[in-house]
């Protein structure tokens, strides 16, 4: 389950509060992405566990189709800026 284009896509699921702490990070910063509960999409799921060592280690985002697991904001919107300049409101 891979994003296409130039989307951004956060795999979360709930009571994470890693999930949690990234996603308020990213209020003001303008980033327009998608969210998908690994809970609720047994393909989201997989897809975590393809890039995180067979662990559903979340949040797991993918940028431009590039994966990256437990992100910090920083790695994220360096990762964003280079792969998906666009969705960053100006």
């Amino acid at each position: 389950m891979r994003d296409g284009g130039d989307e951004v896509v956060m795999y979360w699921r709930p009571m994470c509060t890693f999930c949690m702490k990234l996603r308020v990070s990213l209020l003001f910063t303008g980033l327009r992405y998608r969210k998908v509960n690994i809970w609720k999409d047994p393909d989201a799921a997989a897809f975590v566990r393809s890039v995180a060592n067979g662990f559903e280690t979340v949040p797991t985002v993918t940028v431009a189709g590039r994966p990256m697991v437990n992100p910090s904001r920083r790695e994220l919107l360096d990762a964003v800026r280079t792969y998906a300049p666009q969705r960053l409101k100006e």
